[in-house]
């Protein structure tokens, strides 16, 4: 079909030259504009996003393949193309309406669920909210305004609109979250985090996790790392009975990336809420213990987690209890690797693990089904407890 015969969507229009899009660039403000306009925006002195008119701080522009092959697609298929393109228009349109500050939580609420309406059919749903801004918008509406206590409202609303953001930041988009450096904007997050349900807890320790997933955001790890305030908030999650210590314990390993991060959150105290994590395994109905084995084993890169651990009265133990269990035998090979860790520079924790009963613990586990780098590891530790077993037995 010919493009004079057919009506652009909004999607595909430029907002400046208010025609078809040719060569999509996007902006840092999540904006899209045929590449010739916005040059030409710049060209003439104009240092702002001529949507939202925000002072642009980075004004790079990104080609956005995503919107370009949408766009081909629509030339080649007309009218047969995906569904999504009919319901553009009113995208912008709810868009606009949750841009407003007129619009109230209820009706924030609303919005979302007809978004959801509106897309739960179309396999590019999500890359055309991607292109239309609304990773962005969410963000701002979460983050923007710092609260002192959330109604009820704001809660419903940061449930849904949390698992818009996750949907869409599964693209890729990882940048937009950098508004999160703002101190206000991480203060709204700590806020968010402190009132929130469990439900929004385990939304931002997935955005604690996106985060400290990507080399763009590792700047703004750092900063969350800074934060002590909500590296406790992530540590008392790791115990908690509504499902979320299993996201906790997954943020919290993931911010490790940072050596930085791995001694603030060893000062706020990670390690005995590990190990007791750890130590109570069985109780959990989810068991993230071998994820807690693996933070665990490389927190002990640092001097005070192995004080810590060898101070706690439990923590030896805890490991031990990992080193071979008859259901599984994931996690028994970062408890050996840790104890040798543990072990190696500790008289005491040599002592204290031969008394805790390691040497039976690893015999059973070089007696099992498990891989022969985790029974090698077993056979090191044996050697540097002194056992004459440092051999697979035939049996105990």
């Amino acid at each position: 079909m010919k493009e004079a015969e057919m009506t652009i969507p909004h999607l595909f229009m430029c907002p400046i030259s208010l025609e078809l899009i040719k060569d999509p660039v996007t902006l840092c403000t999540g904006q899209t504009y045929e590449r010739s306009s916005i040059e030409k925006w710049f060209a003439a002195g104009n240092l702002t996003c001529p949507v939202t008119m925000q002072k642009l701080q980075d004004p790079s522009m990104v080609p956005n393949h995503t919107l370009r092959h949408l766009i081909d697609q629509w030339l080649r298929m007309g009218t047969h193309f995906d569904p999504i393109l009919c319901t553009v228009d009113c995208l912008a349109s709810l868009k606009k309406n949750l841009e407003s500050d007129e619009a109230t939580m209820e009706y924030k609420c609303q919005a979302l669920q007809k978004i959801q309406a509106l897309t739960e059919e179309s396999q590019s749903g999500n890359s055309c909210l991607l292109q239309l801004g609304f990773l962005p918008l969410l963000l701002e509406l979460l983050f923007g305004k710092a609260e002192s206590k959330l109604s009820q409202e704001c809660v419903k609303f940061a449930e849904q609109a949390l698992s818009w953001v996750l949907r869409l930041l599964s693209l890729g988009e990882y940048e937009y979250l950098d508004m999160l450096k703002e101190e206000s904007k991480l203060e709204s997050f700590q806020v968010l985090f402190d009132q929130g349900t469990g439900n929004i807890k385990r939304s931002l320790c997935q955005i604690i996790e996106a985060i400290s997933s990507s080399m763009e955001t590792r700047e703004l790890c750092a900063k969350i790392g800074k934060n002590r305030e909500l590296l406790k908030g992530l540590i008392l999650l790791v115990h908690q009975t509504d499902g979320a210590s299993d996201a906790g314990i997954k943020a919290i390993s993931a911010l490790c990336c940072l050596e930085s991060n791995r001694q603030n959150l060893v000062q706020e105290g990670v390690m005995n809420r590990l190990l007791t994590y750890i130590s109570d395994a069985e109780r959990h109905e989810r068991n993230s213990a071998p994820a807690a084995l693996l933070t665990v084993e490389l927190l002990l890169e640092l001097e005070n987690a192995k004080a810590a651990l060898i101070n706690n009265p439990n923590g030896i133990k805890a490991l031990i209890k990992m080193v071979f269990r008859f259901s599984e035998h994931e996690g028994s090979e970062s408890a050996v690797r840790s104890l040798i860790i543990i072990c190696t520079d500790s008289l005491q924790a040599r002592e204290e693990a031969i008394g805790a009963g390691v040497l039976t613990q690893l015999l059973l586990l070089l007696q099992s089904q498990c891989s022969g780098r985790t029974k090698t590891k077993a056979r090191m530790l044996l050697r540097l407890l002194g056992s004459k077993w440092d051999e697979e037995p035939k049996h105990l």
